[in-house]
């Protein structure tokens, strides 16, 4: 007998979707309302300032470290906050209600600030009249609270070209400012290195790139033998692309352009334009323990063309030949035993996770990578924690270089919590001042980046002054000008930098 299917439960669904929905606007809602907290901060901000002008850049980086300690965030994603909060209540009394409303998200509001700055600071500067800043507000929210933060981020950016009388140069002049390299880091050992450049030179290097690529699959496609060994090459042409240049999930893959599992080359013309070409790669059939075929893709190929030109290429005399002093520097930390080949330590030990191959301040290490580290750089060293061999504590005010290694390794980072700057960028500092009586010891001095370094400077006040001390097991507690305390706990794993 055939089965009849139940009924979908469309009450259900849609009693769930708008359970979802609400659930959503008041997530936005208790929002707006953090965002109101630090709007009050702002005032006795402000208040403090009044008081001690002098002392304006300690009080605010004083307030912002706190926030960015006590909520387990970045001192960056603290001040962006806080830009927000001052920009709703000044600018924005609107944008401000619909979020304390949940109509719109913070993410809209990111957008909507972000724009806005541009037609705030054309009123400010008498090149837009005082009733456009409303005029903006008032378009923005009319998509905002219809539509995605995305699309609102494209739309406000048309209505301030509209509104704002500003030249194409003068615009591209101003993003120009906010170039930068990031890293942020994947799982399985890889890392997505982002760079904000000029559009124009973006584009070159991707073409370079592109173009340097396709000249690794010419050269390889002419070291391939053809079936019969009569000529040594193969007779494809030289733009021609074949199945193992693309990633298997590659748009572009055979697989997924004919559906069938049929492996054509692809020769590719002008507007993105192919043909298939009957010739197979011969040198996969004929390929032995004398000759290894290269399979990398095209864009691993271009990956590690990437990554050639940044490490390993010399410059040119034009760029100064300063340059080809200058090297790229990571910090790895591995056990000895683990350098030296007795193990691989590929999973956590029990009671031992600190033994894995680290990149400091990354995550986990191939131990091959590690020794291969190792056997090529000159500037690593080994450090082994011997009691009987490591020297703790000297009389004079700077550490000797065995110490320092000891505390690069330890520390990684800015020992202020959350704080990532590494600490080839940071100052060794004493906890307990030196010139106070406080030793120049292990137990006592720890990496500090300049920014949370001078908020426990003698010269602030102490109503903002914080405070730093080093407890036994390598942590550091601060405590803040609130009487907060909190600490921050190294990573217990080394034995070899």
């Amino acid at each position: 007998m055939a089965t009849t299917a139940a009924p979908l439960d469309m009450e259900q669904r849609a009693r769930l979707l708008d359970e979802w929905v609400e659930v959503r606007r008041r997530i936005a809602a208790l929002e707006a309302r953090a965002s109101r907290l630090l709007e009050e901060r702002i005032v006795e901000h402000d208040a403090d300032v009044s008081l001690s002008p002098s002392h304006r850049d300690a009080i605010y980086r004083s307030m912002i470290a706190e926030y960015s300690a006590a909520g387990h965030l970045s001192t960056g994603t603290v001040e962006c906050a806080f830009a927000d909060a001052l920009a709703l209540s000044q600018q924005f009394p609107a944008i401000r209600a619909a979020f304390a409303r949940g109509a719109i998200t913070s993410g809209h509001v990111r957008e909507i600030v972000r724009a806005g700055a541009i037609v705030a600071e054309a009123v400010r500067n008498g090149r837009a009249d005082a009733e456009v800043l409303p005029l903006y507000e008032t378009s923005a929210l009319v998509v905002a609270e219809a539509d995605t933060a995305a699309r609102t981020r494209a739309h406000v950016r048309q209505v301030v070209a509209a509104l704002v009388d500003e030249s194409v140069r003068e615009r591209h002049g101003r993003a120009n400012a906010e170039r930068c390299v990031r890293v942020r880091s994947l799982d399985d050992g890889l890392a997505m290195l982002t760079a904000v450049l000029p559009e124009t030179l973006a584009v070159a290097i991707h073409d370079r790139l592109a173009r340097m690529a396709r000249e690794v699959v010419r050269a390889r496609r002419e070291s391939r033998s053809t079936p019969d060994g009569t000529d040594g090459s193969c007779p494809v042409p030289d733009e021609a692309v074949y199945p193992e240049d693309f990633a298997l999930d590659d748009a572009l893959h055979p697989t997924n352009l004919f559906g069938d599992g049929s492996s054509p080359a692809a020769i590719f013309g002008e507007s993105g334009t192919f043909t298939t070409d009957p010739h197979p790669p011969c040198g996969d059939q004929h390929a032995d323990d004398q000759h290894v075929v290269d399979r990398r893709t095209v864009d691993q190929v271009r990956a590690d063309l990437f990554t050639d030109l940044l490490l390993a290429a010399n410059p040119s005399d034009v760029l100064g030949s300063g340059l080809d002093r200058v090297q790229a520097r990571i910090q790895v930390t591995v056990a000895a035993s683990t350098l030296a080949g007795a193990d691989d330590r590929l999973a956590p030990l029990a009671g031992a996770d600190d033994r894995l191959a680290q990149l400091d301040g990354h995550g986990p290490l191939d131990p091959e990578v590690a020794r291969a580290l190792a056997g090529r750089q000159t500037g690593w060293s080994r450090l082994f924690l011997d009691p009987g061999g490591m020297v703790t504590e000297v009389d004079t005010y700077t550490p000797t270089e065995g110490m320092r290694r000891f505390l690069r390794a330890r520390d990684q980072h800015c020992r202020f919590p959350g704080c990532r700057m590494p600490v080839h960028r940071c100052d060794i500092d004493h906890h307990h001042d030196h010139a106070l009586g406080g030793r120049t010891a292990l137990d006592n001095l720890s990496h500090f980046c300049r920014g949370h370094h001078a908020l426990k400077h003698p010269d602030v006040e102490a109503g903002y002054r914080w405070r730093a001390r080093a407890l036994p097991n390598g942590d550091v507690e601060w405590t803040s000008p609130l009487g907060r305390a909190y600490p921050d706990h190294p990573s217990r794993r080394v034995m070899f930098v």
